[in-house]
């Protein structure tokens, strides 16, 4: 049967898109034969230099030692030297005293204080549900016998949050006021917030030691760039004609600041804020390598000792912290949208009596609770500072009511959590890992078991692939295939970047250790590309996948990374696998969103001009949509890599072997800093060898470029 011909226009759209895929497949057939060559020569490299296998360690530099050198200099100068005398040791006794005064009144506050005031600050940005909810979660910590614990990861959120906040604002606005220091300041948040979290602990540990403190500098450093440019571009973002208007009537640099640009950038500031709380929350589990203590600690000896159970307790205790503190965060940034907020059943319960009558009810507590409030608000009126309160009436009641409460509790004597609510799915969890491991590991020897997975993973992937790199292929033939891949996509100037970082790895003495990690990293990679470019593509074409896939991706993009260890280790126990798996689970929703994104993002007419000529839908997916998203399909192939990367040392805490076990030693062990530090530098050579190669990959598939 004959197509119909199509309309003018779509005629247009079909040549110009038949035009770029003719390009794509002439690119094709050209990368192909330069391939083809490229193999040629690494072949004829590798059969001429077969002999000399990995890469020569006596070549090796002795950074490792020296760094250890280091740290024994400062241990031994540690109480003598200037430098720790009137820099080091008052900087980590500052943040010490801040910590311990925080835990301590964290601690002396009653349990359903801290659960009521919990509930308040979020029922004042979210509402009354949000607010029941938030005390709910509070409770949890209690409820699971980890609220000392819990209230340790708070008070170490809130200095490190408090550091980052009061660095990072001024230096935010300053950075918006002066370009130059803004071009200057780039390069370093791009640095801070690309290499691994795990990188800042070993250098901080050589400088303050092994405790909270230095927990606490590596999460500042980690978490510092979001509220800096998100500051700047919220007072950037400010309306000139408003800031002009200011000036006008005579307003100083320091009133516009406080009384106009400010207050229009506290949507920015605040979203910085937001996401400074989830990094510093992200590297919970990595700060215990080095005494952070609180939830952590308990998550991070729960996997040592494979309590599964314990260790899921106290990372949904992570979770449920986090969802707080993101909610609120955002809440708060919502400025002005907070109709209706106290409202506690949902809209579309609104028609039944019930319903009403119960939210009538609430409405006539809080005018009366706003009266109350109101009038004891009323003598601070005109007092500065305290003025804001007879503008919120709810605060003032919260606050008299909570200072109240906690008096009387000192006074009469402070109740523990009691026991009755108390509750532990760790022995469930324990059992059901040990039925997993009895029954669905190895199931009778049947290709069904997790552990035939396992090893079949292990035997014809991991193993082979990392053989092959570390002792088949000679460490030469490695850098000259690594060079002619950077040069055939970037030219000279990326061939050498990649050759350095690849020869790098070597002259750092980890070699061996890289090529198992890469090995990890490519299967890891493969895995998630396997899954996620067909769920994206189901999710293109499907609005309702795509909403029943939605929840599960923002599960795990939120969710952090080591809890994901957890569930793998009940269905595959400890070793390489694990670390691989949840590496996959953790990239799976970048592969899987911008391959939807990519295909959504294709013209429609595109599509439908390809149909007029009677293309199949399979057809058009092939030789239209796919072509045509390839650049962003190769974007999340990238974040993809990324994101693996960034697990590396999160699957060594589970025996993922490689630079994460090493770098894990060197934060676990004192004698082992320089391996551990060096380790670190070689897993941030890797990942920029990467990050730089799928950079120019991706850049060839965009248009511009095609159509050169």
């Amino acid at each position: 049967m004959t197509a119909a011909p199509p309309a003018t226009g779509s005629s247009e759209v079909a040549g110009a898109v038949e035009a770029r895929l003719t390009l794509d497949r002439r690119r094709r057939t050209r990368s192909g034969s330069e391939l083809a060559v490229g193999l040629a020569i690494v072949v004829a490299a590798q059969l001429a230099l077969s002999a000399v296998g990995g890469f020569p360690e006596s070549w090796a530099v002795p950074l490792a030692d020296w760094i250890d050198d280091a740290r024994r200099w400062v241990i031994n100068n540690q109480t003598t030297h200037w430098s720790f005398s009137f820099i080091f040791n008052p900087i980590s006794d500052s943040i010490d005293w801040g910590l311990r005064t925080v835990e301590r009144f964290l601690l002396w506050l009653p349990w359903y204080v801290v659960a009521a005031a919990g509930g308040m600050v979020a029922a004042s940005a979210l509402g009354m549900r949000a607010g029941l909810l938030a005390a709910v979660g509070v409770l949890y910590f209690g409820a699971i016998e980890l609220w000392e614990e819990s209230l340790q990861t708070v008070a170490l959120m809130t200095v490190a949050v408090g550091i980052s906040v009061a660095i990072g604002v001024p230096v935010g606005i300053a950075s918006a006021r002066y370009d130059r220091l803004q071009r200057s300041l780039r390069p370093l948040l791009d640095a801070m917030q690309t290499l691994p979290a795990f990188v800042y602990l070993i250098p901080v540990v050589l400088l303050f030691g092994v405790a909270r403190v230095p927990a606490i500098i590596a999460t500042v450093v980690y978490a510092l760039p979001p509220v800096i440019r998100l500051t700047d571009l919220g007072i950037r973002t400010v309306s000139p004609a408003t800031v002009e208007a200011a000036e006008m009537f005579g307003a100083t640099p320091r009133q516009t600041l406080r009384k106009v640009q400010l207050p229009q950038a506290l949507p920015s500031v605040l979203t910085g804020i937001n996401q400074t709380i989830m990094m510093a929350l992200s590297i919970v589990v990595i700060a215990a390598l080095i005494g952070a203590g609180g939830l952590g600690q308990v998550v991070l000896e729960s996997l040592r000792r494979l309590f599964v159970g314990r260790a899921l307790e106290a990372g949904l205790a992570i979770v449920v912290l986090a969802m707080l503190m993101d909610r609120v965060t955002h809440g708060a940034a919502g400025l002005g949208t907070r109709r209706r907020r106290l409202r506690l059943m949902p809209d579309s319960l609104e028609r039944l009596g019930f319903v009403r009558s119960v939210e009538s009810a609430l409405e006539s507590l809080d005018r009366f609770m706003c009266r109350v409030g109101a009038s004891l608000a009323s003598p601070v009126r005109r007092t500065p500072g305290l003025a804001a309160l007879a503008r919120h009436p709810r605060w003032a009641l919260g606050l008299v009511a909570l200072v109240v409460v906690t008096i009387a509790s000192a006074v009469l004597g402070r109740p523990e959590f009691p026991s009755a609510i108390t509750f532990s799915f760790a022995p469930a969890i324990d059992w059901l890992v040990d039925w997993v491991r009895d029954n669905l590991y190895e199931i009778g020897g049947t290709w069904f078991g997790t552990g035939w997975f396992s090893d079949s993973i292990t035997i014809y992937a991991v193993t082979p692939l990392r053989e092959l790199f570390s002792a088949d292929l000679a460490w030469p033939v490695v850098v000259l295939a690594v060079a002619l891949a950077g040069w055939r996509l970037g030219g000279a100037q990326l061939a050498t970047f990649c050759t350095a970082c690849v020869a790098g790895l070597g002259l750092l003495g980890m070699w061996t250790l890289s090529m198992d990690t890469l090995a990890q990293v490519i299967v890891a990679v493969v895995m998630a590309i396997l899954c996620g470019i067909p769920l994206g593509v189901l999710a293109a074409r499907s609005d309702r996948f795509e909403r029943m896939l939605k929840p599960v991706l923002d599960f795990l993009q939120t969710i952090p990374s080591f809890v994901l260890l957890v569930p793998v280790i009940i269905m595959f126990n400890v070793g390489r696998i694990p670390g691989i798996i949840a590496s996959v689970l953790y990239a799976l929703p970048a592969a899987t969103r911008l391959t939807n994104l990519g295909i959504r993002q294709v013209e429609g007419e595109a599509t439908e001009a390809s149909r007029a000529f009677g293309a199949t839908r399979g057809q058009t997916l092939r030789k239209v949509q796919l072509p045509l998203a390839a650049p962003s399909i190769m974007a999340g192939i990238n974040q993809t890599v990324m994101l693996v990367l960034a697990m590396v040392v999160i699957a060594g805490l589970v025996g993922g072997g490689g630079l994460g076990l090493e770098t894990v030693k060197g934060l676990r062990r004192t004698d082992s800093v320089g391996s551990g530090f060096v380790a670190g530098l070689a897993i941030v050579l890797l990942a920029m060898l990467l990050d730089r190669l799928l950079q120019a990959w991706t850049r060839r598939f965009t248009p511009v470029e095609g159509g050169r």
